[in-house]
């Protein structure tokens, strides 16, 4: 047996035909385009990658993006205000601030300043206290990308064990949050779980978003299982995710490669979240 692979990058430029569509429509009925304010601090390459990547996500589906750029000195009160700026220009629908930030900034008081409305990343703990309590909000990309692969490929959640290798607020959280909310029984391990191939070996869907390269191996996998791979990691300067994925394609029933899986799904859902924030505050004006 060898698994069918869920197709990332297909899948992501599907939907973002669809956002464009609602982007246009948007503009038809408002009178201006969605925007997307991008704030990068410091010049870490692998940052300044992702924004341009965002940027071009922006282009591509029709969403108005402005970008700035503060240098590797900028201060707490450079950053605090640029995002106090962007919070109360009514043109603006969503902020990001690319993460990480330079050392000596205070990350959670500056995500903490991004109205609620305007959290397209989904951290603000409002809009991570909402996913909690099963409201309607705006959620993590990376998770939700996950969703939206599972829901495009029929893959039922509900009644299955569900098995989240991380503990992150950004992924594995969030991702177990949404699980559950689909009617999975779920389990989240991390760096002190004991029996880790025992519980994995039980999942009838794994994801793997621990951050060490073919951390999981074929004997960790159950036959027929459905395997996420949201780890990326550069190896010998090529990339590699959590899963050994030349072993594991052989027992799960459902993969996602890395590159061309989650990837290219994370920043389609951020552009879709872009969309939401925008039409979300045009209603609430109404």
């Amino acid at each position: 047996m060898s698994a069918v692979l869920i197709d990332g990058k297909a899948l992501s430029a599907r939907k973002r035909e669809e956002i464009k569509k609602k982007c246009e429509i948007f503009e038809q009925e408002y009178g201006r385009k969605i925007c997307l304010a991008v704030v990068l601090v410091g010049n870490d390459p692998a940052s300044e990658v992702y924004v341009r990547n965002k940027i071009r996500g922006c282009e591509a589906t029709d969403i108005r993006s402005l970008s700035f750029t503060l240098p590797q000195t900028a201060s707490q009160n450079d950053v605090e205000q640029l995002i106090c700026a962007l919070s109360a220009d009514e043109s603006v629908d969503g902020i990001l601030v690319q993460l990480p930030l330079p050392k000596g900034l205070d990350e959670d008081r500056i995500l903490n300043l991004i109205p609620t409305e305007k959290d397209v990343d989904g951290f603000h703990p409002v809009n991570v206290g909402k996913l909690l309590l099963g409201k309607e909000t705006i959620v993590a990309c990376t998770p939700m990308g996950v969703m939206t692969m599972l829901h495009d490929n029929d893959i039922s959640v509900a009644g299955k064990n569900a098995v989240v290798i991380g503990r992150s607020n950004i992924v594995g959280k969030p991702m177990a949050m949404l699980l559950l909310r689909d009617h999975a029984t779920v389990t989240i391990c991390h760096s002190r779980t004991k029996n880790l191939k025992e519980i994995c070996k039980n999942a009838d869907i794994l994801v793997a978003a621990i951050g060490k390269p073919e951390f999981v191996t074929a004997d960790m996998v159950k036959d027929g299982a459905v395997v996420i791979d949201v780890g990326i990691n550069r190896v010998n300067g090529k990339l590699k995710g959590d899963v050994d994925f030349d072993s594991v394609k052989e027992k799960a029933s459902y993969i996602t490669p890395v590159p061309g899986g989650v990837g290219p799904m994370t920043i389609t859902t951020l552009l879709e979240n872009t969309y939401l924030c925008g039409v979300r505050r045009e209603r609430a004006k109404s």
